[in-house]
């Protein structure tokens, strides 16, 4: 029996075009990129950041600082993935 390959079409062009929009978009984005290098200052400095979300200010900038870190678990013993997502941020506004 053969199989009716217009409602398949459909679901998958549909689906297809918007995940492939988004694959597009993100491999785009990684070629445009001219190669950031990994600075390990910068690594240790956000793997010390504590979780949520912090802002210090001194007289001449104002710094912030951002961690999440969550794990996805396939039920109770599942497999899981652990994000851990970290921003660092400053602010300087001088008179010249």
């Amino acid at each position: 029996m053969p199989l009716p390959l217009a409602p398949i079409a459909t679901v998958a062009l549909r689906y297809g075009l918007r995940y492939g929009a988004v694959a597009l978009a993100a491999y785009a984005l990684s070629k445009s990129q001219n190669g950031l290098r990994r600075d390990q200052r910068n690594e240790d400095a956000m793997d010390e950041l504590d979780e949520g979300l912090a802002f210090r200010r001194d007289q001449e900038q104002v710094s912030g600082g951002a961690r999440m870190r969550r794990t996805f678990r396939l039920g109770d013993t599942g497999p899981g993935v652990e994000i851990d997502a970290s921003a660092l941020g400053r602010l300087r506004v001088r008179r010249v």
